[in-house]
């Protein structure tokens, strides 16, 4: 099983992959610079290749960094889209230095243009950037639907690859996220044969890269985006251990968001372990 957990990117590789080890995981997510601004630290060159041999050596990866929440590639002003542009286009030189890793980014919230210029303006910005063939595989996030949010449902994430893939030369791929995708409505605890069979007749499986593991402090439909530890909300144990062990998603890398530290991670890492079936 591919499992870890969101880890805090201050330390450098070495120091993630180190603390993956220590909870019992095998892939790791990260921010690539503070969620909530724009500077992101300088890049160490030592590190990375102190990280590579070892990732290499203890089988971790595929590891994701996670855009910054601010990366908004659909906003109305151009400052904002100019910013987010910027801050992807950094964050994939960077990842360069880590070759195989996947990188991730919440779609945008089109503020009020309208879902279909919203859509535009991403597919936009991602065809400009990915021309360039980066080594690291780019990821649309599932999305909850709350505000202005792209991405909030399987047909608006498949749009924007369908727009993008005949013009870039970067892989482009979807990252699921399973409280994300409750609170926009699709029913993964009464029937998730059924919304993966949609996924795949909307955006098709073989786009489909990494799960974002989540419980939701929320109903289905809420469109609110409230993680909460595994099996302490509405999808509740048995529907995780039905989906980390679906024959279409088990071989998929699996990280968890949930609101812990990491004991608690470790903790739901030994516990969702224990659910695998072989």
């Amino acid at each position: 099983m591919k499992i870890g957990a969101h880890l805090s990117a201050s330390g450098g590789y070495m120091a993630m992959a180190q603390t993956a080890l220590a909870i019992g995981a095998n892939v790791f997510q990260f921010f690539t610079r503070n969620p909530r601004g724009g500077a992101a630290k300088p890049s160490d060159p030592e590190d990375t290749a102190k990280f590579n041999a070892f990732a290499a050596e203890q089988g971790i990866g595929p590891i994701l960094a996670h855009a910054p929440y601010t990366l908004n590639a659909a906003g109305a002003e151009a400052r904002v889209r100019e910013f987010a542009e910027a801050t992807m286009a950094d964050d994939l030189e960077r990842l360069e230095y880590t070759p195989g890793a996947m990188y991730n980014f919440h779609p945008g919230s089109h503020v009020g243009q309208g879902a279909e210029k919203g859509m535009e303006l991403i597919a936009s910005m991602l065809e400009r950037i990915l021309a360039k063939p980066y080594r690291t595989t780019v990821l649309l996030e599932t999305m909850s639907g709350k505000g202005s949010e792209v991405g909030r449902d399987f047909g608006e994430v498949a749009e924007i690859i369908r727009r993008v893939e005949p013009n870039v030369a970067t892989p482009i791929g979807v990252c699921l996220d399973t409280c994300h995708v409750w609170d926009g409505g699709y029913d993964i605890v009464g029937d998730l044969d059924g919304v993966i069979a949609e996924f795949d007749r909307t955006v098709g499986l073989k786009y489909l890269k990494a799960i974002h593991l989540n419980d939701s402090m929320n109903a289905l439909a809420s469109h609110k985006d409230r993680h909460e530890k595994i099996g302490k909300g509405h999808l509740g144990l048995a529907a995780i251990g039905r989906i980390v062990n679906h024959p279409a998603l088990r071989d998929l890398p699996f990280y968890l968001e949930t609101p812990n530290d990491l004991q608690g991670y470790k903790e739901e890492i030994e516990l969702l372990k224990g659910l695998v079936k072989c």
